[in-house]
């Protein structure tokens, strides 16, 4: 099979934000307790927090982070987590089922953050609270003195504002399982006052107003188009949340689960941008991805698990190779959309349906998706160029027209480097990619990495993944070829003659 790709530094998707590389820690299983924060284990440093996640977390290179959740959200009172760790009540939590010691708080979270060097995303809860809470909290984190709730922050050890500057308005609230699930007019005109509310408290502040869980909630749509009659005028980012599995065990079908993405992202920017049109207005909400991920693998754990717990093993997926496949895919989608999808959060970041996981006894290690997700963060910086690509297409039982090349190129911000991500869906034919400089001038290829040749279904639990050198990658002035093998995701990084 051959497939193509061509450059064109005059027609470009858009300065790619940061944040859309970013992560979710949600007070749910092992992701806090054990995972991030273990202080009786020996990779603990001296705040409890596990220095082997640590280090896994600044591979990945993560900007941004959202906190505490989640469904997670929807019940908990954010002064639980604050204050001497003595004093701090155990809390059930509905959302799962599970005691919430509150050891670990927003100081905790904050201290944590800082260590891993990401901003924070702050979820405040609209389900069993609201307005006054919000903006309680929002004084807490980042008035800087004078007031009762920022005095409170001082006197508990923060003398310095935390200055979150990126908020959500609540969690999925369209959905039933939500605590306090809302109607749309509901949660539009809470989120609305709340938001008001918020900006008054902290006119800087960006606020992420909850669009659909899933592009096949019944509400779809609809839910959107009333959400923004109300909030509009006071948000910058509508979200969206996404998982993808393999249930039916059919690899061609899921690997094309990005084409899905690609129609949820471009429905919601439609309704976005009839809400503008509607109402004159020179304003454009962008889009917020908070969730996103593959899970499935751990439906039965789940089902299984037993209430009351303090953070038992959940939703523990152990991602497999297609996984990895899936996950490149879907971040060169998130890419494509960099002009509107300004940040984005694989969820979560550490044992729960995530890319490091943990042992209580052992050390942190990397799963599957690591890989793609660790490369694209740290090589995805700069501007993604308009994707000119040709491929060899299939047919799946959910898709007419799949490609077998997913690709897109980025262009550093230094502009002295381009670099091309890019998926061969094929389980068994090589794909030979032709990559045209267009306005570019390649000099040489500075890397060619692969991740191939392992089991669909193969894990990481061993550490035997790795990425490996490409060799069959040869470049000219105005030209690249390149090898990709079967079943493959592979990132090529070429410096640019300036001459």
């Amino acid at each position: 099979m051959k497939g193509s790709l061509i450059l064109d530094t005059h027609t470009s998707v858009a300065k790619i934000d940061p944040r859309i590389f970013g992560s979710f820690i949600e007070h749910m299983g092992r992701a806090v307790y054990t995972g991030i924060y273990q202080p009786d284990s020996p990779y603990a440093d001296q705040d409890g927090y596990r220095k082997d996640v640590i280090d896994l977390v600044k591979e990945l290179n993560v900007p941004i982070i959202r906190y505490p959740g989640g469904n997670f959200v929807s019940g908990y009172n954010w002064e639980d987590g604050v204050g001497p760790v003595a004093n701090r009540p155990k809390r059930l939590d509905l959302a799962w089922r599970t005691v919430e010691t509150n050891e670990f708080g927003l100081h905790e979270f904050m201290k944590w953050s800082q260590k891993v060097n990401s901003d924070v995303s702050m979820a405040v809860n609209l389900g069993t609270r609201g307005l006054d809470a919000a903006r309680h909290l929002l004084e807490y984190c980042n008035f800087p003195q004078g007031t009762y709730y920022s005095d409170l922050r001082r006197q508990n050890g923060a003398e310095e504002p935390f200055n979150v500057k990126t908020w959500c308005l609540g969690n999925e609230m369209d959905g039933p399982w939500q605590i306090g699930h809302k109607t749309a007019d509901e949660y539009g005109r809470l989120a609305e006052e709340t938001g008001k509310a918020m900006k008054l408290v902290d006119p800087d502040i960006e606020l992420i107003a909850c669009g659909s869980s899933a592009l096949d909630m019944p509400t779809f749509g609809q839910w959107e188009q009333t959400v923004l009659d109300h909030t509009y005028d006071q948000i910058d980012y509508l979200s969206l949340h996404r998982y993808y599995g393999n249930r039916d065990n059919d690899t061609a079908n899921y690997l094309a689960q990005s084409l899905d993405m690609d129609d949820f992202i471009t429905g919601v920017l439609a309704i976005c941008d009839a809400a503008k049109a509607k109402r004159h207005s020179h304003k454009t909400i962008n889009l917020s991805f908070d969730e996103w991920n593959v899970w499935y693998h751990s439906d039965q754990q789940t089902a299984d698990n037993k209430p009351w717990q303090v953070a038992p093993h959940l939703l523990e997926d152990i991602y497999n190779f297609e996984d990895a496949l899936l996950v490149g895919t879907l971040l060169i989608t998130l890419l494509k959309h960099s002009d509107r999808v300004k940040i984005a959060c694989l969820a979560q970041l550490v044992n729960v349906i995530a890319p490091i996981m943990t042992s209580e006894n052992g050390k942190a290690w990397q799963q599957s998706i690591f890989f793609p997700f660790m490369q694209a963060s740290e090589y995805g910086r700069g501007t993604a160029l308009t994707p000119i690509q040709s491929s060899p297409t299939y047919e799946t039982k959910q898709f007419e027209q799949v490609p077998y090349l997913e690709s897109i190129a980025v262009l550093s911000e230094d502009q002295q480097t381009v670099t091309v991500f890019a998926v061969n869906r094929s389980a068994k034919e090589s794909l030979e990619l032709n990559v045209s400089a267009g306005n570019l001038n390649f000099d040489h290829v500075l890397m060619a990495t692969e991740f191939a040749g392992y089991d669909v279904k193969e894990t990481n639990e061993q550490g035997q993944m790795k990425l490996v050198n490409n060799s069959a990658v040869s470049v000219e002035a105005d030209n690249l070829t390149a090898q990709l093998k079967p079943l493959s995701w592979n990132v090529i990084r070429i410096a640019l003659n300036k001459a």
